[in-house]
């Protein structure tokens, strides 16, 4: 049987009822593979920020279905009952900022998640530094977020999206501050984990610089998604 990064079918999402009622999604599928990086983008309002929130289980869908690695985790209605730690375990989440913690050093910001889901301190640093390395900070192992330059910073903050392993990360704007040289530095370093750890990405983008990047697309307007081949930029 095939590996599911994230597949999700026939979801939809309505605020309000009657006359005034709003379809925001509307029967939205989607399928990306472990190891893949795919790009959704549309103009602002089409349904970009609602998909995610579904994915990321931050908002209810009104129907559906949507599958996270090998757990179905929406089947017109929620099948889970603990949706913390659905989000802590199974998704990781990347910004436009980083969000580090001031007062905790690298190590610790990445490995705050692995420890809260259980791992013993020993553990889940050494998961930290495994992942540090493997992004090239280790070296900064021990210093505070305010030491770290912004490129590092956000290299910190895709090591803590993948510090629990988890199947799927979500990826909003995470290139948009950046200029081109560090755009495509980040969706190299996306496209790398993504292949290494197995894990399933969608980068949500306004980004000029990083969509020629995607192999595969899926474009949002008015609610519904259309499956679009990129051009797979090499980096």
């Amino acid at each position: 049987m095939a590996e599911t990064g994230i597949r999700i079918e026939g979801l939809s999402k309505r605020y309000g009822e009657g006359a005034a009622a709003v379809d925001a999604l509307k029967d939205v599928n989607m399928q990306v593979a472990p190891g893949e990086v795919v790009g959704l983008i549309g103009p602002s309002g089409s349904g970009k920020s609602t998909l995610l929130k579904c994915l990321g289980a931050v908002i209810e869908p009104s129907t559906g279905r949507m599958q996270l690695g090998d757990k179905t985790i929406y089947d017109n209605g929620w099948t889970l009952g603990d949706l913390r730690a659905l989000r802590r375990d199974s998704i990781g989440f990347i910004f436009q900022a980083p969000f580090l913690i001031p007062f905790l050093d690298v190590t610790d910001n990445v490995a705050l998640l692995p420890m809260l889901a259980g791992k013993s301190n020993a553990k889940a640093r050494a998961r930290a530094r495994e992942l540090l390395d493997a992004l090239g900070v280790g070296h900064r192992a021990r210093a505070e977020p305010i030491q770290l330059s912004g490129g590092e910073q956000q290299r910190v903050a895709i090591a803590r999206a993948l510090a629990n392993q988890p199947p799927v990360i979500l990826a909003d704007e995470p290139t948009a501050p950046l200029d081109t040289e560090r755009a495509l530095g980040v969706m190299r370093i996306l496209r790398d984990m993504a292949q290494q750890y197995r894990t399933a990405i969608i980068v949500v983008t306004h980004d000029e610089k990083i969509i020629p990047t995607f192999r595969r697309l899926y474009r949002i307007r008015d609610g519904s998604t259309e499956e679009e081949a990129g051009q797979g930029l090499e980096l």
